[in-house]
């Protein structure tokens, strides 16, 4: 591992109202999947080559959100998208870029911009690459999900040593029959079920943030108590 670049970036927060937000970043390259995912167990997020975390003094309502595969239980409900998937064909494969990867990302994102008032601006072929295809190494994977050879789904994953990190998944809002977000946190469960790993990584719990409260439906799960540096025990409750 070879840390590039350290920095504290302060902005709007994303997820509360009248919130500032501050960020440490730091820019890694050539970690492992064990470094990764001792970041992860402390708090950190992974896009590309960019780990940060939130570090505001003033609030601690971003928690970090792992959930419990072994002891996870399949409703009728969640076989019911199960079973429509059947439908489509699902591969994992290395983290890649193509028109239709960004076409995709730019549907679903407008689609989001006029549902929830999201903040987008057009993403570029470097941005995308930098964001999601650099820094993967041999632990960054997409899940590719296909209706009639249509892209209708991207979800990009770390598989690590003890779990699964979600880093970020896109749709296609005209699939909505598949339910395609939550069909790709219980692909995940099921490839971490047949690896025998222990944990899928959802990355940040607010409370009062509709686009990150729903994670708490994903039961049992536990939480990151406070901001644990590298010398301290991650305590998980």
């Amino acid at each position: 591992m070879v840390i590039l670049k350290e920095f504290l970036h302060h902005t709007t927060c994303s997820y509360l109202a009248g919130k500032e937000e501050i960020l440490h970043y730091k820019i890694i390259q050539n970690s492992t999947k064990e470094e990764l995912e001792e970041f992860i167990e402390l708090g950190y997020r992974r896009f590309g080559k960019m780990f940060f975390r939130p570090v505001c003094p003033t609030c601690s309502e971003c928690k970090s959100l792992k959930v419990d595969v072994r002891n996870f239980q399949w409703s009728k409900s969640k076989r019911r998208i199960l079973n429509r998937a059947k439908e489509l064909e699902i591969h994992l494969q290395k983290p890649s870029m193509s028109k239709e990867h960004l076409a995709l990302f730019e549907k679903y994102h407008l689609y989001k911009k006029e549902k929830n008032n999201w903040d987008y601006e057009q993403v570029t072929q470097k941005g995308y690459y930098h964001s999601f295809v650099e820094g993967a190494y041999d632990f960054g994977y997409e899940v590719l999900y296909f209706w009639q050879k249509k892209l209708i789904a991207v979800d990009l994953i770390d598989i690590l040593p003890s779990g699964i990190s979600s880093i970020y998944c896109y749709y296609d809002p005209d699939f909505n029959y598949y339910n395609l977000g939550k069909l790709s946190l219980y692909y995940q469960i099921i490839l971490a079920k047949e690896n025998n790993l222990a944990w899928i990584y959802l990355g940040y719990y607010v409370k009062e943030c509709p686009s990150l409260a729903y994670k708490a439906e994903y039961k049992p799960y536990k939480l990151l108590k406070n901001r644990p540096d590298f010398l301290s025990e991650a305590l998980w409750q």
